[in-house]
């Protein structure tokens, strides 16, 4: 179903691109006819044709290739006729030339559209695989684990990417709920690479290991394992900042924990009211836990019915206004309780990029996390999701 919603939103603006190629010809191959009527009907004085080589180069970057070859055509037909019967004062010689120039003009026009359909072509497939290691390393949002639904936006910094250093997770276990989220030191593909060891290790332990502390061991040991295979790759080491959680027990009495390797902090929203919650905090980022040796502790949350979650990235919390200001992202939320986790994650997406003018200089990834309402309310909110 998202395969073909997807096919069809890449299929719309081809549709609208193909016509527009087709407008583009018809008015070319029509104004250059129009302009070699007139230059032929002013005589030599006036030899404003001269000027229409322009039309097939700009065909070579709008239209396809058999438009472009149309305008290419009606270009040479043209102005052929202008050199050979509008223009009597000419040499042999001269003409000659001046068809030459006309042909060697079309040729141009004919490779260059050639040459940027290729690599349109080849942009499109990159972007085929980009889109599918995407869907193999982080599952699209919204996530749903269990009784919980996570809400929210991941926007790579990079001009043109899909996938970066953020990754993110919730799964339902035999141990309860478990979530996390993390940012990669670095950008490109060493640092996905990282980011896919240390999700996978994460997605592996989180069923299988009893306490959050044997986890964030089993994704140490993962990363560690890919340092050493960078370094004898002649490639630097990554770090990964993580934040995990888990909640176990049903409504009223749930009981969780939340365990943190260098991340920022989480938000509560409990009440209407946001708080910054600092739990579990001074555990070194993932790959450096060997510098101290110290074993990380997570500490115990009491989670209520009605507490949403909304976890980030440094993407988020550092980014910067026009004016050097750090996104304030607890003063939104606070304006923003009485939203819906779609709408709300729709708006602080929206305003993050209002507020940054669309440039950000790290990856930026918020997950808005609840319990799912009861199953009268479920149908509404797949509406605001699809809306």
């Amino acid at each position: 179903m998202r395969a073909h919603r997807a096919q069809r939103a890449h299929g719309v603006p081809r549709a609208r691109s193909s016509e527009s190629g087709r407008r583009a010809a018809v008015l070319l191959s029509l104004a250059i006819v129009v302009v070699a009527t007139v230059d032929a009907a002013t005589g030599p004085e006036l030899h404003i044709s001269a000027f229409l080589g322009l039309a097939p180069l700009y065909a070579a970057l709008r239209c396809t290739f058999p438009q472009t070859r149309l305008v290419a055509a009606v270009f040479v037909a043209s102005l052929t006729y202008v050199d050979l019967f509008a223009v009597p004062d000419w040499a042999p010689a001269s003409r000659a030339v001046g068809i030459f120039g006309e042909y060697l003009v079309a040729v141009f026009a004919l490779v260059l559209c050639r040459t940027r359909l290729q690599r349109e072509a080849l942009h499109e497939r990159t972007s085929l695989v980009a889109d599918t290691v995407q869907r193999a390393m982080l599952r699209e949002l919204p996530l749903v684990a269990g009784p919980a639904e996570a809400y929210g936006f991941y926007v790579s910094a990079q001009e043109g990417a899909r996938v970066g250093g953020d990754i993110y997770e919730a799964i339902e276990t035999p141990h309860g709920l478990r979530l996390m989220i993390g940012d990669v030191q670095g950008k490109g593909m060493p640092a996905i690479g990282a980011g896919l060891e240390v999700l996978a290790s994460f997605r592996e332990a989180a069923q299988h290991q009893e306490s959050l502390e044997s986890v964030a061991e089993r994704m140490e040991q993962a990363l560690t394992r890919y340092n050493a295979r960078s370094v004898e790759q002649g490639t630097d080491e990554r770090f990964v900042t993580a934040l995990l959680m888990e909640v176990r027990g049903p409504g009223g009495l749930a009981r969780g924990r939340v365990l943190s390797c260098g991340h920022i902090p989480y938000y509560l929203v409990r009440g209407g009211q946001v708080c910054e919650r600092r739990d579990g905090e001074g555990g070194l980022p993932l790959g450096l836990g060997a510098l101290t040796g110290e074993p990380r502790h997570s500490v115990r949350i009491r989670p209520e019915p009605g507490d949403w979650v909304v976890l980030c990235t440094d993407g988020v919390t550092e980014a910067r206004g026009k004016d050097g200001e750090f996104y304030p992202l607890a003063a939104r939320l606070a304006g923003w309780t009485d939203l819906e986790p779609p709408e709300l994650a729709r708006t602080l997406r929206a305003d993050l990029e209002r507020f940054t003018g669309g440039e950000l200089l790290d990856d930026a990834t918020v997950l808005v996390v609840r319990r799912r309402p009861p199953a009268t309310d479920q149908l509404s909110m797949a509406r605001a999701a699809a809306a």
